[in-house]
């Protein structure tokens, strides 16, 4: 049997793997190897965020939280084993989500060195991870790249004693810190106290960690939650996929708010860095709508403003948002590759407010560029507050948003090996074939995949051709404005997809 790999394990810019032996799938994630981890992870910020070197006698602290899964406490427990034997202390905060664990280097009452989350966001049961923070924000792919090739604790070479451990309730910090933002951003002076107290909003959690922000921030502020779902964390996830980006999700979060007749609904994945709405018509916000939504707020506080989004969006979202005086930054699929963009943007004097992937990952400047789905609510309830007074609600922000006729996705596993050359290599062919079709056009304008415009027969729309980030796929995303024409699309070029001998096409 050949040696497991620890690099196997990355998944960009953190870490997953199998943490529950299934049928189907092999135990990754065991106790050794987490526990090596901690050892890389220790090494990473002695050695490469150089913490902890000005004072040597202070020994560091580290947070330790986790969403819902089963396989949690196994893991958290192996973690915390190799941080202590590092001589790391350690804050053992329990349930909690990604966004909470890197507020945790923030919050005057912890201000830790580094904060890990034990999740695999909406992946199955089955799978588990890591995510790591500093103050400066989330560890990127070189920095797995390093804590990986140093998990051994051959890689402690400074004295040190025996980490100790402490509880937190970090959660609750978290959310208190939450009800705070949302009363100063409404600031009604007569409902200060509870803001929400008009409002009906139902909240499903997937059984994921996100539960505490009906009964933690909702309710302080005085919202009706009732017909919220899902609240209870079990890694099961018995429900739905835990992932605002799947129809099923957002079809049961939608009839939980026609059922209620609530004015609002919201959805969070596991560990809430991303989420997604509903209006009081059933209407969904996730993908390019809730990007409207919240570009709409923030380039009417910041006119002008940049805002970041991964590259499959739709043509009417550029308009809208130039039609409101922001601009549109189109980028590379990968919500760390968006939310650097958007601090480079910034860092090179350009105004930028916002990063944003379809998926959901949405990361404000005024929120230290954090991928977090529970602030993106709580901005987006603070401006429909303002709305409400007008006899408006938050889902009136896009009305000017034209939305297209048809939309799809076709996914091609790649058969061979080197499923990046493949890639590369059927994307310069496809982009070949398109220069010969008539009615379509390479996006010139494109960073990521072939873009193509489509005219004529074809009526206006859009195709985009690109790699899955993680998976040995090739993604093509359809967009049109003309009823048929995508069915138009999929045999125009079916012929070509089919004559590539290294995908599965049969999906097309």
């Amino acid at each position: 049997m050949p040696e497991f790999k620890l690099a196997s394990l990355q998944n960009g810019s953190d870490i997953r793997g199998i943490a529950i032996e299934t049928a189907e799938h092999k135990l990754t994630l065991t106790d050794e190897r987490i526990e090596n981890i901690a050892y890389g992870f220790a090494a990473w910020l002695k050695e490469v965020k150089q913490l902890g070197v000005e004072n040597e006698n202070k020994p560091l602290t580290v947070s330790v939280g986790h969403d819902s899964r089963l396989s949690a406490e196994r893991i958290k427990t192996a973690f915390i084993k190799g941080l202590t034997n590092a001589g790391i202390d350690v804050i053992d905060v329990g349930l909690s989500t990604t966004p909470a664990m890197f507020m945790s280097t923030k919050y005057d009452a912890y201000k830790c060195d580094g904060a890990v989350m034990v999740t695999a966001s909406h992946l199955p049961f089955e799978y588990n991870g890591l995510k790591f923070f500093t103050k400066d924000g989330g560890a990127e792919h070189e920095d797995i790249d390093y804590i990986l090739n140093h998990a051994s604790w051959e890689t402690i070479t400074w004295d040190n004693n025996q980490g100790k451990i402490t509880t937190g309730s970090l959660l609750d910090e978290y959310a208190k810190d939450l009800v705070t933002k949302i009363r100063v951003g409404i600031n009604d002076k007569d409902y200060y106290e509870q803001p929400l107290a008009s409002r009906h909003i139902v909240v499903d959690a997937g059984n994921g960690a996100g539960g505490f922000f009906a009964e933690k921030v909702l309710l302080p502020l005085g919202a009706n939650i009732s017909g919220s779902q899902f609240l209870e964390p079990d890694g099961n996830f018995p429900n739905h996929i835990q992932n605002p980006d799947n129809k099923e999700a957002m079809k049961s979060i939608q009839e939980a708010v026609l059922m209620n007749k609530a004015d609002m609904g919201v959805i969070f994945d596991t560990d809430v860095d991303r989420s997604a709405l509903v209006d009081r018509k059933g209407d969904t916000l996730n993908r390019n709508n809730l990007i409207a939504v919240i570009s709409a707020i923030l380039i009417k506080e910041n006119p002008g403003t940049t805002i970041v989004t991964s590259s499959a969006t739709s043509e009417h979202l550029k308009t809208f948002i130039t039609s409101l005086g922001g601009k549109q930054d189109r980028y590379i699929t990968g919500y760390r590759n968006v939310i650097n963009r958007g601090i480079q943007l910034n860092n090179e004097g350009v105004p930028t407010s916002l990063a944003i992937e379809t998926s959901g990952h949405a990361a404000l400047e005024e929120n230290y560029f954090l991928d977090d789905g529970a602030y993106l609510v709580a901005k987006i309830l603070m401006a429909d507050a303002t709305l409400q007074k007008a006899g408006k609600d938050f889902s009136d922000l896009i009305t000017s948003l034209k939305q297209p006729i048809e939309t799809d996705e076709v996914r091609f596993k790649i058969l061979s090996e080197d499923t990046r050359a493949t890639g590369a290599k059927v994307m310069e062919a496809f982009t070949l074939f398109i220069e010969k079709t008539s009615d379509l056009s390479i996006e010139p304008a494109n960073l990521e995949g072939v873009r193509v415009n489509t005219t004529g027969h074809y009526g206006t729309g859009w195709m985009l051709l690109r790699m899955s980030l993680h998976e040995p796929l090739l993604v093509l995303n359809l967009e049109s404005d003309q009823a048929g024409s995508i069915q138009l699309l999929r045999e125009t070029i079916k012929d070509f997809f089919y004559n590539q001998v290294d995908l599965d096409s049969s999906r097309l």
